[in-house]
Parts: C-alpha cells; sequence; structure tokens
C-alpha cells in the first residue's frame, strides 16, 4: 500500500491545502524574518551557536557551490561528516543543537543561503513533535524554509532527511510516520528536491527502531547510525560538472550573522 493511501483522509485533506498554498508561494516573496518574534526568539535561543558559525566564517568562509548539512543535533554531531564525504570538495556543517525545523525555516537565510550551496540537506522535525506540533506543521515549516532557499537560490537541489525513529521518542512513531509520509508526497511535487528515506532501514523486524545503532541515550546515533545515513545519502548527492556556484536572487532580507 502506497505512503498515501495509508494516510487518513483528514490528513491528506489538509496536506493538499497546504501544498497548495505552498504552491502559491512562488507567486510572493519569501517573508522577510525581519525582526518577527520567530526570528528573535530562534537568535537569541541559539545566540551561542551563531556566534560560534560566524567566527568559524570570519576565520574561513568556506567556498560557494559545497554541500551543506543543516539541522538539528543528528546533524550537529556527525564528527565525521567531513571525513564521510571526503569525495566532496566542499562540505559544510550547519547543525545547532536540539533545532526545530520551524527555527531552521526561519534561520535559512541566516544558515544557508548566506552559503550559496550546491545541494542542502536539511535534518529536522523530530523535536517539533516532540514540543506537540504536528505533521502539518512540520511540513508548513519545511515548505517554507524550502521556499526561502529556492527564492535566493533557484538552482540549488533540496533533499530532505527523513524523521528517524529513535527509541527514546518510540511513543511518536505514529506522528513521525505521518510527518514523513507527507513531506515525501510533498518533495514528489517539487523539482530538484529528493526525500531521503533513512527510517525504513532504522527500523527492525520486530517494527520497532534498531537500538544498535544509538547512543546510550536511545535518542543520538553512534557511528553504526552515521554509516547508515551516510550509505542513504550518498544515493542522493548528484554528481554536478558546473564548478560555479548557483546564482543568487538579491532579497531585502538577507541579514546574516556577522
Amino acid at each position: 500500500m502506497s505512503a498515501a493511501r495509508r494516510l487518513a483522509p483528514s490528513l491528506l485533506v489538509c496536506a493538499a491545502a497546504l501544498w497548495g498554498a505552498a504552491a502559491a508561494f512562488a507567486e510572493q516573496p519569501a517573508p522577510d524574518p525581519g525582526l518577527s518574534p520567530a526570528y528573535l526568539a530562534a537568535q537569541l535561543r541559539w545566540k551561542s551557536s551563531l556566534d560560534a558559525f560566524a567566527a568559524a566564517d570570519r576565520t574561513r568562509m568556506p567556498e560557494s557551490g559545497g554541500v551543506l548539512f543543516f539541522g538539528s543535533s543528528s546533524i550537529r554531531m556527525w564528527s565525521r561528516l567531513a571525513q564521510d564525504f571526503s569525495e566532496l570538495p566542499v562540505v559544510i556543517n550547519r547543525g545547532f543543537g536540539g533545532s526545530t525545523m520551524a527555527e531552521c525555516s526561519v534561520l535559512a537565510r541566516d544558515l544557508v543561503v548566506r552559503y550559496r550551496p550546491r545541494h542542502v540537506l536539511v535534518y529536522a522535525g523530530d523535536n517539533d513533535l516532540m514540543l506537540g506540533r504536528t505533521p502539518i506543521q512540520v511540513l508548513e515549516a519545511f515548505a517554507q524554509f524550502a521556499h526561502t532557499v529556492r527564492e535566493a537560490l533557484p538552482d540549488t537541489r533540496i533533499s530532505y532527511i527523513s524523521i528517524k525513529p529513535s527509541p527514546s521518542r518510540e511513543r511518536l512513531l505514529p506522528q513521525i510516520r505521518e510527518a514523513n509520509h507527507i513531506i515525501a508526497a510533498y518533495v514528489r511535487t517539487q523539482a530538484d528536491a529528493d526525500f531521503i528515506d533513512i527510517y525504513t532501514p532504522m527500523m527492525g523486524e520486530d517494527g520497532r527502531p534498531r537500538a544498535e545503532l544509538f547512543l546510550p541515550d536511545r535518542l543520538h546515533m553512534n557511528q553504526a547510525g552515521y554509516r547508515l545515513w551516510h550509505d542513504a545519502i550518498t544515493a542522493h548527492l548528484q554528481a554536478d560538472e558546473d564548478d560555479d556556484p548557483p546564482a543568487v536572487t538579491t532579497t531585502t532580507a538577507d541579514a546574516v550573522p556577522r
């Protein structure tokens, strides 16, 4: 049975409405985060991470046209990210703490657009669900994130890494499956976009998360978990013979940390 058929009819109706709204974004500029409460709250909450990124950029600004990994602690804690993808000329890690997809969306210009990546891979969403947000709200945040990136970097590929099944959050598996299903369906409507399924290989034959892929906290992954991610992601990385960085469409909201 397809993922779409497994969704409740009411959820499909909501998802269809949201996809229509997401498509309508193309008719208008992406919202300027400016001094919005959500943007200011994210800036304040993650000030130490943003300051660290800014300091690293002052020391050595990553070259344009790279592959940028963005999102929550599963990205931040990937300590061997550059080594694991050493075949790529430029690999940028912009994972920050226990961030949400909503926070990733409002910080997209600061932490994605400014680097002009050729390909951005985002992992976020399980923290949103843990905070009580719905799968539809996670999809909405991802759609806004994708639109913000697309408006400034129309040629950049966007990949969404599915929400993982952590043993410590097993009670959230129904919401995680719903979020993954509707985001996968949304991504299929977009050009130059991928949905990378790491949920399925991280589930055991008993229908439960594979504990051997996780650290003792049962939330974050060990090296075996990251090897699994590496193999899944590698299949989606696109070889691009064009060495020129993506063109940037200037907006009035290029606020970035300095």
